[in-house]
């Protein structure tokens, strides 16, 4: 393991064009549950299960039920940033890294101080009125009582990507054209079973795939680097 790790900061000091692609393992190492693990949200009971909750289409019919699971499950306001979290930061700032692309809707890189961040599937900290358009912030989400309304009365949709959502046109267009312009491609935390998220990984061009993750991944035999480690074990050589 030392030498992987020597390897990847190896790969890291030779490089000037990094960009990091990450998922719900960058966040549970700091108190954050994932989705699909066997402790995750997606292998809990609940009335109705969380994909169907999670889902325009339930959203829309069931708004005070979406919003009940809503509250309790996705109020991540009291975590913080953890070590992988702040080590992008220093590369970011040393200019060896571009841009964070993430799947994470917890904003923990802004957080953190991190400034080029790419939201595939949306933020908790930017809500809108389904009626005029004005901005809401995630403690007016979650203080409000039942379903959180706009002062011209219309109701209010937090800005992340539901089941039955397409993904922001240009986010996406920004995460293809940073993976593609890449030196250095770190995919970390996820397992990239999550499409079209995971197809990010077909646009990079690059002989430094680094794919850093617990479990395997079905594209590890691309990878340049493969390390099965919590990430926090490594970002914290660096």
């Amino acid at each position: 393991m030392e030498n992987k790790i020597d390897e990847f900061i190896n790969l890291l000091n030779s490089s000037n064009n990094i960009v990091f692609f990450g998922g719900a393992g960058v966040s549970t190492e700091s108190g954050i549950p994932d989705f699909r693990s066997k402790d995750g949200l997606y292998n809990q009971r609940y009335d109705y299960p969380p994909e169907q909750i999670l889902s325009h289409t339930f959203f829309m019919k069931y708004t005070e039920e979406f919003y009940k699971f809503y509250k309790e499950k996705m109020n991540v306001l009291n975590y913080e940033p953890n070590i992988t979290h702040q080590k992008l930061v220093d590369l970011e700032k040393n200019g060896n890294l571009k841009a964070i692309i993430t799947q994470n809707i917890d904003g923990l890189h802004q957080k953190a101080g991190s400034k080029t961040v790419y939201e595939l599937h949306g933020s908790i900290h930017r809500n809108y009125c389904m009626k005029c358009n004005k901005f809401y912030d995630a403690n007016y989400i979650f203080t409000s009582n039942s379903i959180p309304t706009c002062s011209c009365g219309g109701i209010i949709k937090p800005d992340v990507v539901l089941y039955e959502e397409g993904l922001d046109d240009s986010t996406w267009c920004n995460a293809i054209s940073a993976i593609s312009k890449a030196d250095m491609l770190i995919v970390a935390g996820t397992s990239l079973t999550v499409y079209p998220a995971s197809s990010l990984i077909n646009y990079y061009l690059g002989k430094k795939l680094v794919l850093i993750n617990k479990d395997s991944t079905q594209y590890d035999s691309f990878a340049n680097l493969v390390i099965n480690d919590k990430l926090g074990n490594i970002f914290s050589k660096i």
